[in-house]
Formats: structure tokens, C-alpha cells, sequence
């Protein structure tokens, strides 16, 4: 099922917690979060007691740490865990040893051996763990899943994906390969390898490339790779930090039809597009405007309160760990 409407009981909260003040925090998360019902923001961490308390104020929260220990002590059930990559794999796991269900943002950990024990020890305490993939909850990605469910399309023939953007190297965590894993692959390309086990369904085969085609720095510029489903078709994604114009697009072709989703991946000012091509029809598009973070954190609120799995698990992020994993190890 693509949509799934959980109707939480009325009087029902979700208290949460924050792990790392990043940039995406403050810009994104923490805005989207204050239009979330029923959910309470109750402390903030950072490793930085300054960075904490300035987020933490702007926000309106008054309890700030800058020990994570310390932190997980607060009564809160579910965390929002936003720190650089490197800190994605202790802070799991110790939220999960603390009861706490766990929102990750992505790439869940720095390799598949974290992965594979972040997923156990939440498992082992009784808690959720899912991964902040967002895309699939724009609601033109969910109207394209629903076409390819309903048979509109016919067999699916292929789908790609892309991101690309301009992010020159510099001081931040993602261009030091200790602390992010690696480059465009981990940092975006987690997301295209998302949408396509989302539209296409599971992966059995992968064959790519990475490369510094723009900047030179610890890691690379530029990835891609094509994939063979298990049920049907192929798929193909591209990502990189190099070029000028911002480009988004996914497409998805089908024995009886095609359909193209454009700028749902990022440039929030412009609305995203999904256009439907079906054979012997009129072509049909359709624009929309759509906060998918916050889809998204309902999604995840939801579950919690109503003690249902999420529609994104820890099982997701390990199988796109393996496959970026896999991928890597063909371009050394």
C-alpha cells in the first residue's frame, strides 16, 4: 500500500528529541516539525552547548545538552537523529538501549557492518528505527506509485532518476571521507537508490561509476549506476555536486505508458510536475506545492502512536547501504 491513514486517538503525543544542529535542522527539520499536530519537541542535543542553546532558542526549546547521555535521560519517546554521518551509528544505538524509536536521517551509517547492528539492537529493545528518506512521500511520487499499482502503465520497462546540483568542496563533514563515507553516492544518491526500490521494487543487480569530473577533493563529484529489478526492467540513477544548473528528474516507462515527475527532489520555490503519457490517451500534467517533510513526519508520527511499523525501516537503509556498498567497491 502507498498511503496508509492511521487515525491516531484524540488526546495522543508524540514527545521528541534532537540529535545535531545542523544546518538541515535549523532549515528544515525543526520548520517542518512546527507544523506538525499532535507531536512536542522537548530537548535538543548538539555537541556544541553553544550551537544547542542558539537552536534550541530560536525554537523555543528549553532544554539543551551537550551530553548525549545526559540527553537520552529526558522523557521523550521518539528522536530525530540529523548529525553528520560518522555520529549516525553510536547515537542509534544508543537511543535505542534508552527506548527511544529513532528517526535517522540518511545514509544510515558509514558502512553495512553498522548498518546490519543498528538494525538488531533496535530490534533486540523493542523500538522503531527508520530512515529520513522524504521523496517517496511527495504527494506526485505517491500518485505515480499508485499508477504503476493499478497496472496504468503496464510492466514496468525502466526508471531513472537524477540529482544534480552544485556544491563545491569545502569545510563541511560531507567532503571529509572519514566523517561522511563518501560523496554525491552517499549524500544524494541514497535518495535515487530509494526511488527506485520504491517504484521498481527490489534490486538484484548493480553495475556503476564514480568519479571527480568538476572538483577534486576526498571524495567524489559524480555517480552512477544501472540496476536490474527482480520483477521487471531496469533502472538507472545519476547524481553529482558539479554542475551549475540544478537538474531533477525521474521517469518511469511502462509497456503501456510513461510517466515523468520533474523538480520534486529540491528548488522548493517552483512547483514539481508529474506528467502521465498512457498510450492512446491525451498526455495529462499536473503541478503541485508540497511540504514532503512534514508528510513524512506524520508518517513516522503516526506509526509510533499507533504502534505500527514505518513505512521506511531500518531493513530499507541496510539494503541501500549494501548496495552503495557495492557500487563503491566496482569503482576502487
Amino acid at each position: 500500500m502507498v498511503k496508509r491513514k492511521l487515525k491516531i486517538p484524540r488526546g495522543k503525543r508524540l514527545t521528541w528529541g534532537v540529535a545535531g544542529c545542523s544546518y538541515n535542522t535549523e532549515n528544515s527539520f525543526l520548520p517542518a516539525f512546527q507544523l506538525l499536530k499532535k507531536s512536542k519537541l522537548s530537548a535538543i542535543y548538539s555537541s556544541s552547548e553553544e550551537r544547542a542553546k542558539k537552536v534550541g532558542s530560536k525554537f523555543g526549546i528549553t532544554k539543551t545538552f551537550s551530553d548525549f547521555n545526559e540527553f537520552l535521560k529526558e522523557d521523550f519517546k521518539a528522536v530525530y537523529i540529523g548529525s553528520a554521518n560518522h555520529n549516525h551509528f553510536e547515537q542509534v544505538i544508543n537511543a535505542a538501549k534508552a527506548g527511544k524509536h529513532i528517526l535517522c536521517e540518511k545514509p544510515m551509517a558509514l558502512n553495512v557492518q553498522q548498518a546490519e547492528e543498528m538494525v538488531s539492537v533496535c530490534k533486540e529493545n523493542n523500538v522503531h528505527l527508520s530512515i529520513n528518506y522524504i521523496h517517496r512521500f511527495h504527494p506526485l511520487v505517491v500518485k505515480a506509485k499508485e499508477l504503476i499499482e493499478k497496472q496504468m502503465i503496464g510492466k514496468i520497462v525502466s526508471v531513472s532518476a537524477s540529482f544534480n546540483a552544485d556544491i563545491p568542496p569545502s569545510d563541511n563533514f560531507r567532503f571529509k571521507k572519514i566523517l561522511s563515507g563518501g560523496g554525491a553516492l552517499r549524500d544524494v544518491g541514497t535518495h535515487m537508490i530509494d526511488l527506485l526500490r520504491f517504484f521498481g521494487g527490489e534490486i538484484d543487480e548493480v553495475k556503476g561509476f564514480m568519479d571527480n569530473i568538476i572538483y577534486k577533493s576526498e571524495v567524489e563529484d559524480f555517480a552512477s549506476a544501472v540496476v536490474k529489478f527482480n520483477n521487471s526492467g531496469y533502472g538507472y540513477f545519476n547524481v553529482s555536486f558539479n554542475t551549475k544548473r540544478f537538474f531533477n528528474r525521474i521517469e518511469i516507462l511502462g509497456y503501456k505508458g510513461a510517466i515523468s515527475i520533474e523538480n520534486v527532489i529540491g528548488n522548493k520555490p517552483s512547483p514539481s510536475k508529474l506528467t502521465i503519457d498512457l498510450h492512446g490517451e491525451t498526455k495529462k500534467a499536473f503541478r503541485k506545492r508540497a511540504n514532503k517533510l512534514l508528510f513524512r513526519l506524520r508518517d513516522f508520527q503516526s506509526s509510533i502512536l499507533m504502534n505500527q511499523t514505518p513505512s521506511i525501516t531500518g531493513v530499507d537503509g541496510l539494503i541501500n547501504m549494501r548496495i552503495i556498498e557495492e557500487l563503491e567497491s566496482q569503482c576502487q
